[in-house]
């Protein structure tokens, strides 16, 4: 702890180098949004910035709000004057779901059902209000249980599984995107690792983010001209002024019935992000900042209520990047700046304006850095013994990201897709194999991660227990769904060959508990040798 004297000051320099940091991570996902329900389904563009994203960055405004003064709290509190506050945003995997599994096919099937564009348009944002509602009371009444899961899950499985999505989806991805234009991302890239991983000085003292965003937008607007950029440089349009306040609607009412043939996704979704909200809190915690876990979880469903109420579409989230804005030296101004920047610019369009002309090729280095630090830190601040829970952690993670790219129609034509899957001459199909290692792979990393911590430790029977409980899972699509989309189900509705796999998964993790379960009675029947 460190003993504080004087005034906690409301903003220091790296606040603004963390702001940078926290709006480019809002940015690169409202992008996303914006960019796959108007450029893949064919979305009304005005809907998307006049309807959604206001309602969706007031969510993000009232939750940084709150994270701020709880940071402020705990600072005074524990006398630590470098408190960094808990970054909240929208959040990436349940967007990204949300939009390739729930808004965009429930669009095309509007319109298909003989609704014209504009009926179909509105009733997918109703469908999309009531299922951040719905989501949003569903995480309000588990936020109550985060601290009990927190005392029983080792900080191996809480940091793995976390580590696992920055390592691929904030990492590997956003690299991928960086890559497209390599001249502009990895210059600007270079510049992110040289500041905030090797701690090199910038020019004039000038925040490394900020440089970083500076050199990549030089070199885009600079070489884009000439040719050299190839088809991916397109000039910057006009800037159009979009108003649009995000005022509290019933429109989530009407959405609620529309809301039933995707509960199987919204629900888990909702789950997810309790699981997150632990897990982040716990590598908050890691780092130095103590936080309640309950009212971590409790603010960012709140959060995600009012957006739905609001017109919204993508719930809130505090994000896994709080020990890398830890470590850029943000403290309690960057989420006050970035909730009114962010806020403001969902009412005033300035937001939806940078979403249509920056490239992600800018936007995505400080992600890779945040991915950097994330895995770090799920290595630094567990036990070294427990080093191959975590390492084992990360492989539903990597299943996952396989999976999101071999279900692109641009990569696998749909039909194909199927016959993959359901190919079973020689036995569960590779393709069958990663989707389903991948759906609930946050569950699926704490779950390994924990029975890999409890063998180490010597509690073999606490380990098939553990393992036990992954087959229960398994069984139901909580992990492991055998559906491509991810969808929960009783497993006798099953199809023969789904069901099929669905058993052979759930009967490996019996076959791995009856077989520790057996290897306990080697330990003098005890099997908690260092409990």
């Amino acid at each position: 702890m460190t003993s504080s004297t004087g005034r906690l000051p409301h903003f220091v320099r790296a606040d603004f180098n963390g702001f940078l940091g926290l709006l480019v991570d809002n940015l690169s996902v409202m992008a996303f949004l914006a960019t796959a329900l108007i450029g893949i389904f064919g979305f009304p563009a005005e809907l998307v910035y006049t309807r959604m994203f206001p309602g969706t960055t007031l969510g993000i405004l009232l939750g940084n709000l709150a994270y701020t003064a709880m940071a402020r709290r705990v600072a005074k509190r524990t006398g630590n004057r470098k408190t960094t506050a808990m970054p909240l945003g929208v959040d990436t995997p349940t967007t990204i779901g949300m939009a390739l599994l729930v808004l965009g096919p429930a669009f095309l099937s509007y319109k298909q059902s003989g609704m014209d564009e504009h009926a179909a348009a509105i009733a997918t944002w109703q469908l999309g209000t009531a299922s951040l509602v719905v989501m949003g009371l569903l995480k309000t009444v588990l936020s109550f249980f985060g601290a009990m899961v927190q005392r029983h899950v080792p900080r191996a499985g809480l940091l793995g599984s976390i580590a696992g999505i920055a390592l691929v989806l904030m990492g590997f991805l956003p690299l991928v995107e960086i890559m497209k234009m390599p001249v502009v991302g990895f210059a600007g890239l270079g510049v992110v690792l040289y500041a905030l991983v090797a701690r090199g000085r910038m020019p004039w003292n000038m925040p490394g983010v900020f440089v970083a965003f500076l050199v990549g937008l030089l070199l885009y607007e600079g070489l884009g001209p000439l040719g050299w950029l190839g088809h991916g440089y397109h000039p910057i349009g006009a800037w159009q002024w979009r108003f649009a306040l995000p005022w509290p609607t019933l429109q989530w009412v009407q959405g609620l019935p529309l809301t039933i043939p995707y509960l199987s996704l919204i629900l888990p979704f909702g789950l997810l992000m309790v699981v997150g909200g632990i897990n982040v809190t716990e590598s908050a915690r890691a780092a130095g900042d103590d936080y309640n876990t309950r009212d971590i979880l409790l603010v960012e469903a709140l959060a995600t209520l009012v957006a739905g109420f609001c017109g919204g579409v993508a719930q809130t989230t505090p994000y896994i990047g709080q020990p890398a804005f830890r470590a850029m030296g943000a403290r309690t101004g960057y989420t006050l700046i970035t909730g009114i920047v962010v806020g403001l610019g969902g009412i005033f369009g300035y937001l939806s304006n940078l979403v249509e002309v920056l490239p992600l090729a800018v936007l995505a280095p400080i992600l890779v850095f945040v991915a950097i630090s994330i895995t770090t830190q799920a290595f630094e601040a567990t036990p070294l013994r427990h080093a191959a829970a975590v390492v084992f952690s990360f492989f539903p993670a990597i299943a996952r990201m396989v999976a999101i790219k071999l279900g692109d129609p641009s990569y696998v034509a749909p039909d194909h897709f199927a016959a993959l899957y359901n190919d079973t001459s020689q036995g569960i199909s590779e393709l069958a194999v990663i989707n389903v290692l991948g759906n609930g792979f946050i569950i699926t990393s704490m779950i390994w991660a924990s029975f890999v911590v409890a063998m180490i430790e010597g509690k073999t029977r606490q380990s098939a227990w553990i393992a036990l409980l992954g087959g229960a899972l398994t069984l139901f699509g909580v992990i492991h769904s055998v559906v491509p989309a991810g969808n929960l189900y009783l497993p006798w509705m099953l199809a023969p060959g789904l069901r099929s796999i669905a058993f052979q998964f759930a009967g490996a993790y019996l076959a791995v508990a009856a077989v520790l379960w057996l290897f306990s009675f080697g330990r003098g029947g005890q099997g908690e040798a260092h409990a």
